[in-house]
């Protein structure tokens, strides 16, 4: 059966924290669920399994950072097959009508009020929540917050192998990045991509809208999904990322407002998942 929740279900869900610590999780696309008015979107409920309607593990992972780090968190609960939290809202991906092979049906063709309703009823809210937990841990701390965003990536792609086990994912400012490369590179067997296996650099996305635009120091970290499908991967990597993201988040220079500008260029498909 494909999931889905009551007429009346949450765009989001945070997960309350230390603010004062001054480190935000958030995690787009960290659900497969649809509101019932939607049904499956004229789709089987397999393809709910596949990496198209989320990133898998990306939930379990954000999870038990926040509870390791006593970070808050902030999750989209819907799936990106009804409206991707990760675009920009011109972008002409935010609402997918063909995902790696697969036509969304529902989606296609998609009136316009439709696409408004979609946005004002989940993707608004969802940045709504975001914005404000991120605004209020600068407000206790008195500084610039850390961000820090989770995603997953499938194995293959478009009948390519990707060899990464983790990407991390950035734009100008490469504060976090930098420290949290270098200390991934080190650990033995792990092959780090350097904005692999996309380029951080998205206009209107959920790093440029909430921290790129504002100065804030952050990383979108992508894990490869067969990595952390299981409990077991995901408390693994977990439990690998906190003390590097402890240490970087006790950097002074990481609690400062700077801003970076941007190299982001045209909105563009095949970017992030």
């Amino acid at each position: 059966m494909t999931p889905t929740l009551p007429q009346d279900f949450p765009p989001y869900e945070v997960i309350d924290g230390d603010r004062p610590r001054g480190l935000v999780l958030v995690s787009d696309h960290a659900f497969n669920l649809l509101p019932e008015q939607y049904g499956n979107l004229g789709l089987p409920a397999s393809e709910f399994q596949r990496h198209i309607a989320y990133d898998i593990g990306a939930e379990a992972v954000t999870r038990r950072l926040s509870a390791l780090m006593q970070a808050p968190a902030v999750m989209a609960r819907f799936s990106r097959l009804l409206i991707d939290p990760n675009r920009g809202e011109d972008d002409p991906t935010l609402i997918r009508q063909l995902y790696d092979g697969t036509v969304i049906r529902a989606n296609y063709p998609l009136a316009e009020e439709e696409r408004r309703k979609r946005i004002e009823k989940f993707y608004r809210p969802y940045h709504d929540a975001v914005s404000s937990v991120v605004t209020s841990v600068a407000e206790e701390t008195g500084s610039a917050p850390l961000v820090i965003s989770i995603h997953s990536f499938t194995p293959y792609m478009q009948g390519r192998e990707r060899p990464w086990h983790v990407g991390i994912l950035w734009d100008k400012d490469d504060r976090a990045v930098k420290p949290l490369i270098s200390t991934l590179q080190k650990e033995p067997g792990i092959v780090v991509g350097d904005n692999e296996p996309y380029d951080g650099a998205l206009r209107g996305d959920t790093m440029f809208k909430h921290c790129t635009a504002k100065g804030y120091a952050h990383a979108l970290i992508e894990i490869r999904q067969d990595l952390i499908v299981a409990e077991a991967g995901a408390a693994e990597w977990a439990g690998r990322l906190a003390p590097i993201l402890e240490e970087i988040n006790r950097r002074p220079d990481i609690h400062e407002t700077r801003m970076f500008g941007s190299r982001t260029g045209p909105i563009r498909d095949g970017s992030t998942e």
